[in-house]
């Protein structure tokens, strides 16, 4: 019998012993949580709030924008910045209401919540992509570097809320 060595933690077994026929087969033993266990489970882990990555992506914009403001001067790159900000809250802001909606729904099998997720990350990426287009017409002096780099920035909100939430954890052995 071959042994997997787990890293989880609380009442989950150290270690896993899987049968060596059903690991050639590329078949592990799978075992459904209860619906007890799954809400005890829900419970223990962290939740993050889509809005606070939107309230994270916001700041970090306006943090870009000062910094446009005090290092560039010009108001192209004032209005870039603030845009590229834009071009990232608001679609995100478009997809985690639409994802905190789904969650009001009492029972919401699988299937159904993959497409609801797959159909507001697409609509998403088409406002992004339309704002990204539409901002040659509407902000006047556009800068491309200020624009991108801010919306860089605030995509990499993602990462940091995750790791304010304790979420993410980097082992080195």
């Amino acid at each position: 019998m071959n042994s997997v060595k787990t890293s989880t933690s609380g009442t989950f077994p150290a270690q896993v012993d899987l049968d060596e026929a059903s690991v050639e087969d590329g078949q592990e033993e799978f075992k459904s949580l209860t619906k007890e266990e799954a809400q005890a489970l829900r419970s223990r882990l962290p939740q993050l709030s889509p809005w606070r990555v939107v309230v994270a992506q916001a700041a970090a914009g306006l943090v870009m924008t000062v910094l446009c403001w005090l290092v560039i001067t010009g108001r192209g790159a004032v209005w870039s910045a603030l845009y590229g900000a834009a071009t990232v809250v608001v679609p995100t802001a478009l997809l985690a209401r639409g994802m905190t909606r789904m969650n009001r729904l009492p029972e919401v099998k699988a299937n159904v919540a993959a497409f609801n997720f797959m159909f507001w990350e697409f609509l998403k990426i088409g406002v992004s992509v339309a704002m990204l287009a539409a901002a040659v017409l509407i902000v006047p002096d556009l800068s491309w570097p200020a624009l991108l780099v801010t919306m860089i920035v605030c995509m990499k909100m993602n990462w940091l809320a995750l790791l304010w939430q304790g979420r993410v954890t980097t082992n080195r052995s």
